[in-house]
């Protein structure tokens, strides 16, 4: 067992893939992470919201989030906790959609979930074709231990910031720390700098 991987996470290995990031595992399944208990959420009372800088707000049920245009996204993923996934293949609506229209001159997003979760990124990195919200994996409904109905999808940083039972995305014009932020996580979280903690 490698120091620092999950715990009761033993499906690993070693690889020379350059997709790799320094001090990474590749996982042979897709380890289970959570901060707290799986929720069980009514899709009937499921909300995501958009709400911007200045408190206005833009809401949709399920139904409307699922006739939203939808993408086929295929990534890697890394977690803090130094395993990786390649080619990922989840479906969702990007970030780019679900905030058009909105105001977007705040420089920085909170994604909060179900259950009070929250993790903080600057807005740039959930626009451009960076983000989606996703609700299938591997061509199926997302399971809810794996953060469905619905979870943020941001591959190229720290699976954290991923977040799982997402409900929706505020902005900020300034930044805040989120729940493993503000207890010692890096703001950030970038693989490749093997930004994990406070002061990486």
């Amino acid at each position: 067992m490698v120091s620092g991987l999950s715990p009761g996470f033993k499906r690993f290995h070693r690889s020379d893939d350059p997709r790799l990031p320094p001090g990474q595992f590749v996982a042979d399944g897709f380890p289970v992470l959570s901060a707290g208990p799986t929720p069980v959420i009514d899709l009937q009372r499921w909300r995501f919201t958009v709400t911007d800088a200045h408190g206005d707000r833009r809401q949709w049920t399920w139904d409307e989030y699922q006739r939203l245009p939808q993408e086929d996204v295929r990534k890697d993923i890394h977690c803090v906790t130094r395993w990786s996934k390649f080619d990922t293949a989840w479906r969702g609506v990007s970030l780019d959609v679900l905030l058009h229209g909105a105001d977007t001159d705040a420089g920085y997003a909170m994604v909060e979930s179900v259950g009070g979760y929250t993790t903080n990124v600057p807005l740039a990195d959930i626009t451009g074709g960076k983000a989606w919200v996703v609700h299938e994996y591997d061509g199926r409904p997302l399971t809810a231990e794996h953060g469905g109905p619905a979870r943020m999808l941001i591959p190229h940083l720290y699976f954290w910031k991923s977040a799982k039972w997402v409900s929706g995305v505020r902005l900020m014009e300034h930044d805040q720390q989120g729940f493993w932020e503000a207890l010692g996580y890096h703001d950030y979280g970038d693989p490749w700098r093997e930004q994990r903690y406070w002061g990486d």
